[in-house]
Formats: structure tokens, sequence, C-alpha cells
């Protein structure tokens, strides 16, 4: 099965988060797909992590290197439809080229982000909701 997947999934993976084991749990055996834009997104959660001296510079290397180990097929979409969506569910584009993704794929989208999985579940996307 192919599911999409966002950065606060990947995030909780990757720095050890109490979601971790639900989330590998649920994306065993699953081929993962995200827009390009999940890896900025990662760098950012990172360095927002350093800035508040959450994590130290080994420590987010180290997340780098868990990160980089994880299949994912970075998949395009097109910048058109996902302002589009933005625009019309007054949301970021960051999350609007994860939705299109989603549809554009026709694939499940799994999230630790409640917002996105409801407005995903609105617009007929499959949602797969991690357990806490």
């Amino acid at each position: 099965m192919d599911l999409a997947i966002d950065a606060s999934a990947l995030i909780a993976v990757i720095a050890n988060e109490p979601e971790k084991d639900a989330l590998v749990e649920l994306t065993e055996g699953a081929r993962l797909l995200a827009p390009p834009s999940v890896n900025w997104e990662i760098g950012n959660a990172l360095s927002a992590m350093l800035k508040r001296n959450r994590i130290s510079v080994d420590q987010a290397t180290h997340a780098l290197a868990v990160y980089h180990q994880i299949p994912i097929r970075f998949a395009d979409v097109e910048l058109e439809d996902s302002i589009r969506i933005a625009a019309e569910h007054n949301i970021y584009a960051y999350d609007a080229y994860l939705l299109r993704c989603a549809v554009k794929y026709v694939v499940p989208l799994i999230s630790l982000d409640k917002n996105l999985l409801a407005l995903a579940r609105n617009i007929g996307i499959k949602v797969i909701e991690v357990p806490k």
C-alpha cells in the first residue's frame, strides 16, 4: 500500500517522540510518498528545535541520518493545483502540497496534524490516524 506522509509524522519518528512506535507499525510494508517540500519542512522543524535548545547540533545531525534512511518516494505536485487548494481552504502551501499529493496519487494520508487530517477527510482523502 502507498501512503502520503507529512513532516509531523516523520519528525515524530526521527526525533523518537511517543508516537514513533505506532507510526512505524502503521507504515510497515507501505511505500511512503511525499511532496519534495517535506525535505525543507524537516529542516525547518529541526532548526526550530535547535533555536529552542530542545536538541543539539549532533542530535539534529543524527535525526537527519535517520530521516535519510526512511524510504520516501518524492512525488511532484502541480503548484497551480496546490495554490488553488491553499486558497480554497485557507491553508499554507505546504499543507496544500501534501493534500494534492494524496489526491493526485490516490493514496491515504498519515499525519499527526489533526486539522490537516480533518480537512483531508472533508475533501475525500482517506486518512490514517495515529493512536495516542
